[in-house]
């Protein structure tokens, strides 16, 4: 079944899996938020069938996530970056990031660190309220019907 038939029009996680979902994306916009824009590089870090990328990069670019640049090499080719909705995906590859370290280290320890420009710091997702703040948990937080006034 496809993905697009699971997302549920009204749940935003289900229309974002729907999207993300697919094995190759989160890899894809891994290697895009490293510095990847090129479809052959992409294919060589990757590893991934021609085939595979050109229907992962079409899809994004499709959803407004990449937009295709064209750049002269020999001839003209495209390279692929982040759009602002595509830059929004940075905190949810955080956290999926932060989330496999804690749970899912890979033996060898991690394959690159993130480190703040300006002080060095390590970089982490973070959940908070809006109003106070405060870091949040699942167990902070009520869910309620959107208020449609």
């Amino acid at each position: 079944m496809a993905h697009a038939k699971l997302a549920d029009p009204q749940c935003t996680i289900s229309r974002s899996a729907a999207l993300l979902g697919e094995r190759w994306t989160l890899l894809l916009l891994r290697q895009v938020f490293l510095g990847t824009r090129r479809f052959e590089d992409f294919q060589t870090t990757m590893d991934i069938s021609r085939s595979v990328l050109t229907e992962r990069l079409a899809e994004l670019v499709d959803e407004g996530v990449l937009r295709r640049v064209a750049y002269k090499d020999a001839r003209t080719r495209y390279e692929y970056r982040l759009t602002e909705k595509g830059r929004a995906l940075y905190p949810v590859m955080m956290a999926l990031r932060d989330w496999g370290s804690q749970w899912m280290p890979p033996e060898d320890g991690p394959s690159f660190d993130l480190h703040h420009r300006d002080c060095g710091g390590d970089v982490r997702a973070k959940v908070e309220c809006t109003d106070c703040g405060q870091e949040l948990t699942a167990r902070d937080v009520r869910v309620t019907a959107p208020n449609r006034d």
